[in-house]
């Protein structure tokens, strides 16, 4: 789906300046950042920041930072989080393939991928972020102890997909649902699709893997 342009995008990223990281990236600096040693959790995708504010309100001891590629979008995000007048988020522009340059190994304790691009063709499943080689870019960022990633998605086929990958790489999964709002799921804090997709009557999908 083709985002529109926003008028005065560059403008309006420059007003929510206090809460987005441009310039030199602050690897193995997020402490100072935030101005605490609370754990980090990385949202992958972070389109209009309904999720990374909702889960930010919900957990003020936690530091989100939140990754949205497309400037067009991530504005939107930016006010919402200026607006909430929420500390505890900081937003980038950028995606997955940058992440060992935006953090240190072991820096982070939790990544959200929500309903990210399922790249229906089989020659583009390399592309997808539940892909093998993107399992192991998690894994080198993540706390070896307490390290997971949590998963959601509309699409059952990159449901199957992902559950597939994490087999293959011997990956720990728990918490699989194949209807996460008629699971019991307690928490759970919607994007701006899932509410779409909930609307709709259709199944969300949910997985959490551990490292």
């Amino acid at each position: 789906m083709r985002v529109r342009k926003k008028k005065n995008c560059a403008e309006r990223l420059d007003k929510c300046s206090s809460v987005l990281i441009t310039g030199d990236l602050p690897k193995g600096k997020w402490s100072s950042i935030f101005g605490n040693d609370n754990p980090i959790h990385l949202e992958i995708g972070c389109g209009k920041g309904d999720f990374v504010v909702g889960m930010a309100r919900q957990n003020p001891d936690i530091n989100f930072i939140a990754l949205e590629k497309c400037a067009d979008v991530l504005v939107i995000a930016a006010e919402k989080v200026v607006e909430s007048g929420l500390t505890n988020i900081r937003l980038m522009c950028g995606d997955a393939d940058f992440l060992a340059d935006m953090v240190e190994p072991a820096e982070a304790s939790r990544i959200y991928i929500n309903f990210c691009d399922p790249w229906h063709k089989n020659k583009h499943a390399k592309r997808r972020l539940t892909y093998r080689a993107f399992l192991h870019k998690y894994k080198n960022i993540l706390s070896p102890v307490h390290g997971e990633v949590h998963f959601k998605t509309d699409n059952r086929k990159l449901f199957e997909f992902s559950l597939n990958e994490l087999c293959d790489e011997n990956m720990k999964i728990r918490n699989i649902t194949f209807d996460l709002h008629a699971s019991g799921f307690e928490n759970n804090v919607m994007t701006e699709y899932e509410k779409q997709f909930t609307e709709k009557g259709m199944p969300i999908y949910r997985l959490e893997i551990l490292f």
